[in-house]
């Protein structure tokens, strides 16, 4: 049985951290699918153009495929921002785009580097498109108000001068944007374990994720 983990969820539920923390605990690969469109948004911007342009988000899945060969563009802080967030969500929208990306996340899922006893994806759709047969489907969640909160503080760590009334308003928009678009929709897999991290430490996230890990991987 592959050991793949497929993690799902609304910007800012801890998703991430979650991952990250549970890769290193389980010594598994991680990759943070998010950052594919926000590296793909990035290169649109860089070019000055439209981000919701098919043609536009497509040639920045290619600029992307080749910095990948040559350099880490998912490490890029840039792609932390709230400009590159909205771009992503909207090349996100694409069809033509989530197919191109979605080969890289498959490749990445089924070819676990050598040393590593398996793999992470989190993201918005992994459960239910890119990994449907992963052994172990999470979906984290949190109250708006709440991810609203931990994004603005976000924000300002990084010296953004933001409002928790447009960080929250900015969420609602793309938590609607993600849940209603027609390609991939945001939602749990019908058999993923919902967590909801409203009210969780990180170490009591990562100790209820290693509960499931360890039901589902043995």
């Amino acid at each position: 049985m592959k050991k793949i983990i497929a993690i799902d969820g609304p910007a800012a539920s801890g998703k991430g951290t979650l991952s990250r923390n549970l890769a290193r605990e389980l010594n598994f690969a991680h990759m943070d699918t998010g950052a594919l469109y926000r590296a793909v948004a990035f290169e649109v911007l860089e070019q000055d153009k439209e981000p919701s342009v098919e043609d536009n988000a497509l040639d920045g899945c290619k600029a992307l495929q080749v910095n990948l060969h040559s350099a880490n563009p998912l490490s890029n802080p840039d792609l932390r921002t709230e400009i590159i967030g909205e771009a992503a969500s909207k090349v996100a929208s694409i069809q033509s785009v989530r197919d191109f990306l979605t080969d890289m996340q498959r490749d990445f899922a089924n070819n676990p580097k050598d040393g590593l006893d398996g793999v992470i994806l989190d993201g918005r759709d992994i459960g239910t498109v890119i990994c449907p047969d992963a052994p172990l489907k999470l979906y984290i969640t949190a109250k708006c108000e709440i991810r609203a909160a931990r994004r603005m503080k976000e924000l300002q760590l990084k010296g953004e001068s933001v409002t928790y009334e447009a960080v929250l308003e900015d969420m609602r928009a793309r938590d609607a944007r993600d849940s209603g678009r027609k390609v991939a929709p945001l939602r749990p897999a019908k058999d993923a374990t919902i967590i909801d991290s409203s009210d969780l430490s990180e170490a009591q996230m990562l100790e209820n994720a290693l509960t499931y890990a360890k039901k589902a991987f043995g």
